[in-house]
C-alpha cells in the first residue's frame, strides 16, 4: 500500500483509514450503505472517535460529503491521523472523523448519492413546499441533454451564454448550482425525500455528540476557487455569533455563503447550515475547507457528463471509465504540491478549530 495518506479509490481510501484510526487507538463504528461499489465490494461510512465518550468539547472532520471530492477529505483524515495529532487534544477534547459520509459517491467517481442528490441541498424540511428555482427550470434541458455529443454540448454552451447575457454571471451560478428540486434527472438536485447519507450523518451527529456542549466542524470540499488554495466557507450569516466564532478561530480570511462574499452560490439544503438545528444543546461552530482544483466551467462539464453517464450511458464501459477519470480530475489535483498544500492547511484549521474549542472552555 502506498505511504501517500491519499489514494486512488475509495476501496483504498477506507483500508488507509481504518489502519490509520486503529493505529491511533480509536474507536470504530461503520453505517453500511445499501449498494455496492463498481468492484461489487461494500460501502460503508466509517467513524473513528479518539478521546472521552462524554467530552464536552468535539473536533469534527467529515469527508466524502461531495462523493468523488472524498479523495481530498480521506487524505486529510488519515495525514491527521498518522501524524499523532490527537495528542494535541486537551482534557475533555475528542475528534471524531466521519469518513465518506456519501460512500456511493466516492466509490462510483460521482459528486452525488445513489439517489441522484447533491447531499449539501439535501438538508430541507420535505413537509414545506419545496424551494423554487426558475433559472434551473429554464436551462433544464441545456443541463442534461439526452445524447452527449459535440453538438449538443455547443447547444449546452449557447444556452448559458444567452442566459448570462440577459442575466449575469452571478445568476447564472446561481441557477445552476444553488439547487433545484423539479428535476430528478438533472444536477445539483436536492430530493424529493432525505437520502441514506442525511439519515446517517443525522444519527452519527446526535448519538456520538448528544453530550457535546462546543463541537467544531471541518467538511472538506473541492471545485471551487484557485488551484490548491483551501478556501475557509462558513454557513452562517455575518454578524451571528457562529461567524463571529469562526473568524476568531480561523482569522478574517473566512468567508460566508449567506454573506455573498465566498465562491459558492448561496445553498438551500446544506448540512453545515443545518447542523445546530440537529444539536440544538450545542454551540457548534462550522467551516467548510473548499480547496481549488480547476476552471469551473471545467468543473461544470465533468459534472453535466457524468450526469448524462449515469441516466443514458454505462458507467463500466470504456466511455464510462474515461468520463469517471474526467471527474476525479476535476475534484483531485493528483499532484504533491496540490496534496501537499491541501495537507498544510488542513493541519492548520484541526489545530485553530482545537484551540478555539479549548479556549471556549
Amino acid at each position: 500500500m502506498s505511504s501517500s495518506s491519499f489514494s486512488a479509490t475509495y476501496a483504498e481510501a477506507r483500508s488507509k483509514f481504518l489502519e490509520a484510526a486503529a493505529a491511533a487507538g480509536a474507536e470504530l463504528s461503520a453505517w453500511t450503505h445499501p449498494e455496492r461499489g463498481p468492484d461489487g465490494g461494500e460501502l460503508a461510512t466509517d467513524v473513528a472517535w479518539i478521546g472521552p465518550t462524554d467530552a464536552a468539547t468535539v473536533l469534527v472532520m467529515v469527508c466524502g460529503t461531495h462523493g468523488v471530492e472524498g479523495h481530498c477529505g480521506s487524505g486529510a483524515q488519515v495525514d491527521w491521523l498518522r501524524r499523532g495529532e490527537a495528542v494535541r487534544l486537551a482534557t475533555g477534547q475528542a475528534a471524531m472523523l466521519v469518513h465518506a459520509i456519501n460512500p456511493y459517491g466516492f466509490a462510483w467517481s460521482r459528486r452525488v448519492t445513489h439517489e441522484n442528490v447533491d447531499l449539501n441541498r439535501n438538508f430541507i424540511d420535505f413537509a414545506k413546499p419545496l424551494p423554487e428555482n426558475p433559472g434551473y427550470d429554464e436551462l433544464a434541458a441545456a443541463v442534461a441533454p439526452a445524447e452527449w455529443t459535440d453538438a449538443s454540448r455547443q447547444a449546452s454552451r449557447a444556452a448559458f451564454l444567452t442566459y448570462l447575457r440577459q442575466h449575469s454571471y452571478a445568476a447564472l451560478v446561481e441557477a445552476l448550482s444553488g439547487g433545484q428540486y423539479r428535476h430528478p434527472g438533472g444536477v445539483y438536485y436536492g430530493g424529493a425525500a432525505e437520502t441514506w447519507s442525511r439519515g446517517t450523518l443525522t444519527t452519527i451527529f446526535q448519538e456520538r455528540l448528544g453530550q457535546a456542549r462546543r463541537v467544531g466542524v471541518l467538511d472538506y470540499h473541492t471545485g471551487l476557487g484557485p488551484e490548491g488554495f483551501g478556501e475557509q466557507m462558513v454557513s452562517a450569516a455575518p454578524h451571528t455569533a457562529e461567524y463571529a466564532r469562526a473568524i476568531a478561530w480561523y482569522g478574517t480570511a473566512v468567508t460566508s455563503i449567506e454573506g455573498g462574499n465566498s465562491s459558492s452560490a448561496k445553498l438551500t439544503g446544506d448540512w453545515l447550515d443545518a447542523t445546530p438545528a440537529l444539536l440544538p444543546h450545542a454551540e457548534v461552530t462550522g467551516m467548510a475547507l473548499e480547496y481549488g482544483t480547476v476552471d469551473g466551467a471545467q468543473v461544470m462539464e465533468a459534472l453535466r457528463a457524468d450526469n448524462w453517464l449515469h441516466l443514458h450511458g454505462d458507467p463500466l464501459s470504456p466511455q464510462g471509465q474515461a468520463i469517471a477519470a474526467d471527474t476525479r480530475a476535476a475534484f483531485y489535483i493528483d499532484t504533491d504540491i496540490w496534496r501537499g498544500m491541501v495537507l498544510g492547511q488542513s493541519l492548520i484549521a484541526t489545530r485553530q478549530a482545537l484551540a478555539g474549542l479549548a479556549r471556549a472552555v
